[in-house]
């Protein structure tokens, strides 16, 4: 998805910005997203399969079948996933449209600055409330 839309794999982005930038924030920001859909995708792959091999065994008749349900958790983990991997697809897809409009602005910001500054400066880390009341 994002390799479609931006011309390159995520990876390849943490290493198109300088550091500190708001194109290398929002790059990492890409890169994340892109990870969590593979982690929660792998996840509904095992689900899916387990439940399908589950099946396939009651309909032949190699297991036995369970008056509760055939599938019991399984079925809702599928769900659950499926729903998560939905949501990390849309995630994903906000994130690549913010880096592409990140990377768009960076490129057609004016060029002049004086001679040894950077062209972005850097993004300030955030701060965090005190802990407490």
């Amino acid at each position: 998805m994002v390799t479609e839309a931006l011309g390159t794999a995520p990876a390849r982005l943490a290493n198109l910005h300088a550091a500190g930038t708001a194109e290398d924030a929002t790059a990492w920001l890409l890169i994340r997203a892109a990870r969590h859909l593979d982690h929660v995708h792998e996840q509904f792959i095992s689900a899916a399969e387990t439940a399908a091999s589950t099946l396939t065994r009651a309909a032949s008749g190699t297991a036995p079948i369970n008056s509760l349900g055939v599938l019991q958790h399984n079925g809702t983990q599928v769900d659950i996933l499926a729903a998560r991997r939905a949501d990390a697809v849309e995630h994903l897809q906000q994130v690549t449209l913010v880096y592409q409009q990140v990377a768009a602005l960076s490129d057609a910001a004016p060029q002049a600055r004086r001679p040894g500054t950077s062209p972005n400066p850097p993004i300030a880390a955030p701060v965090r409330p005190p802990r407490g009341r």
